[in-house]
């Protein structure tokens, strides 16, 4: 079995290749306060692209900075590294026995926009820290252990999320190389002209040089904060996901007719966007009546032409469903589809929607969520078991090899916003029990992959 770091495409990075970094695995704050200060440290230019917030989408110049620069941290912490085919940073800290399988580690690191600092990163620079603390004993296992920085998890810059991790399972199919972000660059295009590092470049037909073996991985381990309020309600630092959420993804276009706002009566009017707020309105009724075990969000809406004394002709929003149950989000999908066409009928416009995403629940593995939940009763927490209602790369991942979620506690289960919060005592509670779900993981190399 080829390692993961040798044959086409993979290109090993030294440290006297990157200029970027800053500190060294020996100096500096340790352990979580390095991990809390390195991820407030990516909420700044040159790794945002924008100078009064923080975002990271996928393949752009703040994408790069921070891919140069988490390389730099891998290997200060004793790692080689490499970028595949699609921008993911692999980092790997080998076994005793060289070119063992992998015990994967890691979460994404773009972001969405005015996002908070550790939503992502968190779980990349507690594994690169983990590593750290390993190679500071001089300790190896006989199995390795990779870190994986992906690079679209959020598709804050295309309308498809997990492309990454779709590309390392092998899941994401070719015609994602056409979907186009706001400015009409496809996804191709952007992975051409992407930055050369380490003289790689990143092209449409290295995609499947993204693509990883079973043979290659043991498991996955993602480490993320919550983005919900439970754990802070029970007083816990860290608990367990044992399954997440499923969820539908659609593009909704409402298409009346523009007019003059001044001379267009109320009673010809063909308001796309009169439409889509009833439309809004219907979809949170809907969602509404399931209770807490289903939530409906329209996240984006564009109102064209967009001028002040024109009725708006054409309206375009997005609608994202979940659910742990996947019955009632389909029940709930159908419900909101018909309510369009019933308000598009009765105005007399006409309305489209198409599919961008459907992931069904996602069950953690048993096995690790037991692994997972020791190790987290050896730090001092009950190991809470819980479901996750936002997605992850996890869910993806759990569908190709056996996968596991490690929640974090954050200041009032606040997300995707500034205010997004953690403390340095509840990221070392996570990075000791991440040591423990290591170092007493059960491992035989006889009945090994591959």
């Amino acid at each position: 079995m080829p390692t993961p770091n040798s044959g086409q495409g993979s290109t090993a990075i030294e440290a006297t290749d990157l200029s970027t970094a800053s500190g060294s695995a020996a100096s500096g704050p340790a352990g979580a306060a390095r991990v809390v200060a390195r991820c407030d440290m990516l909420k700044h230019a040159p790794f945002s692209d924008s100078s009064d917030q923080l975002f990271r989408p996928f393949l752009g110049e703040a994408h790069h900075a921070t891919i140069l620069q988490v390389m730099n941290w891998a290997v200060q912490a004793g790692m080689t590294t490499r970028l595949d085919g699609i921008g993911n940073v692999v980092a790997r800290y080998e076994a005793t026995a060289p070119g063992a399988p992998a015990i994967l580690i890691g979460s994404h690191i773009d972001s969405v926009r005015n996002a908070g600092a550790y939503d992502g990163p968190l779980g990349v620079l507690l594994g690169i820290d983990l590593v750290a603390r390993f190679h500071s004993k001089g300790e190896r296992f006989p199995f390795a252990l990779e870190v994986i920085a992906f690079g679209d998890e959020e598709g804050s810059r295309f309308p498809s999320s997990m492309m990454c991790s779709r590309a390392v399972t092998g899941a994401l199919d070719a015609e994602a190389l056409d979907i186009l972000d706001s400015e009409g660059i496809s996804v191709g295009q952007a992975l051409e002209t992407f930055p050369r590092i380490a003289g790689q470049e990143l092209t449409d037909h290295r995609l499947d040089q993204s693509r990883r073996s079973i043979d290659e991985l043991v498991c996955f381990v993602e480490a993320h904060i919550e983005q919900g309020p439970l754990l802070e309600a029970i007083d816990e630092a860290i608990g367990v996901a044992t399954s997440i959420a499923g969820q539908q993804r659609y593009q909704v276009t409402f298409c009346g007719q523009a007019g003059h706002a001044g001379t267009t009566s109320m009673l010809l009017r063909k308001d796309a966007l009169a439409a889509s707020a009833e439309a809004i309105q219907l979809i949170e009724n809907v969602a509404t009546s399931f209770g807490e075990d289903l939530v409906a969000t329209v996240g984006q809406v564009d109102a064209r032409p967009g001028a002040v004394n024109v009725i708006p002709g054409q309206v375009a929003f997005t609608l994202d469903i979940r659910s742990g149950d996947d019955g009632l989000r389909k029940i709930a999908a159908a419900r909101i589809l018909e309510g369009l066409g019933a308000i598009a009928e009765r105005r007399g416009i006409a309305v489209d929607h198409d599919l961008v995403q459907d992931l069904p629940p996602s069950p953690c593995d048993p096995e690790l969520i037991e692994l997972m939940v020791e190790a987290v009763r050896k730090t001092g927490s009950s190991g809470r078991k819980m479901v996750s209602g936002a997605g992850h790369d996890t869910m993806v991942m759990s569908k190709f090899i056996p996968s596991i979620l490690l929640f974090i506690r954050c200041l009032n289960g606040i997300s995707h916003n500034p205010a997004e919060s953690v403390t340095v005592e509840d990221v070392d509670q996570a990075l000791d029990a991440l040591e423990h779900f290591i170092r007493y993981f059960p491992y035989d190399p006889e009945q090994a992959p591959g």
